[in-house]
């Protein structure tokens, strides 16, 4: 129970890592606040609560201030400050910059990185005051090294990795850890349509070898584990840090 009597908020918690981070938060003792702005984050809740976890479901689109405010607010109201802040609410729309449009650059961007910063201005206020506490950021090996056709994603993961830094050197003095996960190639079907430019999913899986040299994909557990190191005070000493899961992708 290494999160023991911790509240945390993971956004983008309808699938993937963030449904993952969701479950193994709950296992380790914090009472767990899943946003999304799918419903499908209901079925996370219930899934955690019938193993015995305590969390709760609150349908939010986190790049919008008036609903940051909310969920702050619905987490107070549920379970008091939240001492944990996981930002992994993401989007990966690809395309080159001559492909991709205006629009979906602009919210690759509200979804990725405005939604950190909006998050980090309401939450950590509060997390100050009452203490302290740990924020998880999701970036990405491609915060390091970049991939054809995904301008608009692989530059907002790195913006994402300076943000973390930038917050890291800004709250230490106020016990406020900050902290960001860069994971590879993970079984979700988040990188589906990345896939389809280059053959689609199977066809990539095929030769993930050639991607990752562990010679496999990531399983969302292996993030979300992570993700609970850098919660608990096992990683008390960890600010501005970037750890890497990526299979070995950014090595090569």
């Amino acid at each position: 129970m290494r999160l023991q009597n911790k509240i945390a908020v993971v956004t983008g918690a309808a699938r993937g890592i963030g449904a993952a981070i969701a479950h193994r938060y709950a296992e380790e003792g914090a009472r767990v606040v899943a946003t999304d702005v799918s419903s499908a984050g209901e079925e996370v809740v219930a899934a955690i609560t019938s193993k015995g976890g305590t969390a709760v479901f609150f349908q939010a689109d986190v790049s919008k201030a008036s609903e940051v405010q909310a969920l702050l607010a619905f987490a107070k109201e549920n379970y008091g400050v939240p001492t944990i802040l996981c930002n992994n609410a993401a989007i990966n729309i690809p395309g080159s910059v001559v492909e991709t449009e205006e629009e979906v650059w602009d919210r690759t961007m509200k979804v990725n990185v405005k939604s950190m910063f909006l998050t980090s201005k309401y939450f950590l206020p509060e997390m100050i005051e009452a203490g302290g506490g740990s924020v998880v950021n999701m970036a990405s090996a491609n915060s390091f090294v970049a991939e054809p056709r995904l301008s608009a994603y692989v530059t907002s993961k790195g913006a994402i990795h300076m943000l973390t830094k930038q917050m890291a050197l800004d709250f230490a003095a106020d016990n406020v850890r900050v902290n960001c996960i860069c994971p590879g190639w993970v079984d979700t079907t988040f990188n589906d349509a990345h896939a389809d430019l280059f053959g689609g999913r199977d066809h990539v899986l095929k030769s993930i070898q050639d991607i990752q040299p562990i010679g496999r994909t990531i399983q969302p557990i292996e993030i979300a584990n992570v993700a609970v190191f850098l919660a608990s005070d096992e990683s008390s000493a960890m600010t501005g840090s970037a750890v890497v899961v990526d299979g070995g992708l950014s090595a090569k």
